[in-house]
C-alpha cells in the first residue's frame, strides 16, 4: 500500500505503484520520466514537451487550462497529476467527480519542491529516485545560500502587452529570493500583477531577467525596455535572456536552474 499526502492535504492511497498516469503539468511530466516511471504515463497535455521523443507517443488530452476530462477518463488512469495554478479548479473537481485519483501539487517555494519530489517518488513507486532528485535540489539550495552575497533588485516580467510580473508568495519569487535577488514587485498584492515599465523604473532594478516562457522574450524585445534605460540594470547592461524553465519548472532542471540564476544575480 502506498499512501501520500498531496499539497491540499488529501491522502492519495494506492494499492500498488500506478501503471497508468495522466499528467496535466508539463514540468511534472518531465519529472515522471526522470523518476523512471515514464512507461506508466499514458496521457499528457499539448504543452508537455520533455522528453520530446517519448511525449510524441503519448495521448494528448488538451491543454492545461482546458483538458478533455472525458478523454482522460477513457484512458483509465489510476493516477492524475495536476497543479493548483496551472490547472483550473473546475477541471480538478470534474476529475474528482469521475472517480479518478487526483494528486494536486502546489509548491510555492523551492523547499516545498524538494518535499514534492520525495512524495512524488514515493507515490509512483520510485522512492529512491525521488529521494535522490530531492537531495540534488536540496544540495544546490545549500550551496547557493552559502555563497549568497548582497541582494540585487530584480525585475522579471512574465508577459508583455500588458507587462506582467510576479509578486511575493509565488514560486518564481522564491527562486529569485533564494538565488540572491530581491524582486522589485514583491510587495504587490496580486500574485501576477500588471505593471508599467515607468513604475518599474521608479523601483530601480539592478538586474532584469527576460525568461522565454510563458511569454517568449527574445532579443527583439530589448528595444521595448527603453523606459528602464536609466535604471542600474539598464546602465550596467545587466539585462539577461534566460531559460524560463530555470525559474518555474520544479523537477530535474531545478538544481541546475538555481545554480545558474545565482551566478547571474551575484
Amino acid at each position: 500500500m502506498i499512501s501520500v499526502l498531496d499539497d491540499f492535504g488529501r491522502t492519495i492511497a494506492l494499492s500498488r505503484a500506478p501503471h497508468r498516469i495522466v499528467s496535466l503539468v508539463p514540468s511534472l511530466t518531465e519529472t515522471l520520466f526522470a523518476l523512471g516511471c515514464g512507461r506508466a504515463v499514458v496521457g499528457v497535455t499539448r504543452y508537455c514537451e520533455a522528453p520530446a521523443a517519448e511525449i510524441a507517443r503519448r495521448t494528448k488530452v488538451g491543454g492545461t487550462k482546458n483538458p478533455d476530462c472525458a478523454a482522460i477518463a477513457r484512458l483509465r488512469p489510476d493516477l492524475v497529476i495536476v497543479n493548483a495554478e496551472e490547472n483550473r479548479r473546475e477541471d480538478v473537481a470534474r476529475l474528482d467527480e469521475l472517480g479518478l485519483r487526483v494528486f494536486v501539487t502546489f509548491p510555492a517555494t523551492l523547499d516545498a519542491a524538494v518535499d514534492l519530489l520525495r512524495r512524488l517518488g514515493a507515490l509512483t513507486g520510485q522512492p529512491a529516485r525521488g529521494q535522490a532528485m530531492a537531495q540534488e535540489l536540496a544540495s544546490a539550495l545549500a550551496e547557493v545560500r552559502a555563497r549568497r552575497q548582497a541582494r540585487r533588485r530584480v525585475f522579471c516580467p512574465i508577459w508583455k502587452n500588458p507587462w506582467m510580473t510576479v509578486a511575493g508568495g509565488t514560486y518564481v519569487d522564491d527562486v529569485l529570493w533564494t538565488c540572491g535577488g530581491a524582486n522589485v514587485c514583491r510587495d504587490r498584492k496580486d500574485p501576477y500583477p500588471v505593471i508599467t515599465l515607468d513604475e518599474v523604473a521608479t523601483r530601480q532594478p539592478e538586474v532584469i531577467l527576460l525568461p522565454d516562457e510563458p511569454y517568449r522574450f527574445s532579443a527583439r524585445d530589448l528595444s521595448d525596455l527603453q523606459p528602464l534605460a536609466t535604471t542600474p540594470a539598464g546602465r550596467d547592461g545587466r539585462v539577461h535572456l534566460i531559460d524560463g524553465k530555470a525559474l518555474s519548472w520544479y523537477g530535474p532542471r531545478a538544481a541546475a536552474g538555481v545554480r545558474t540564476l545565482a551566478l547571474l544575480l551575484n
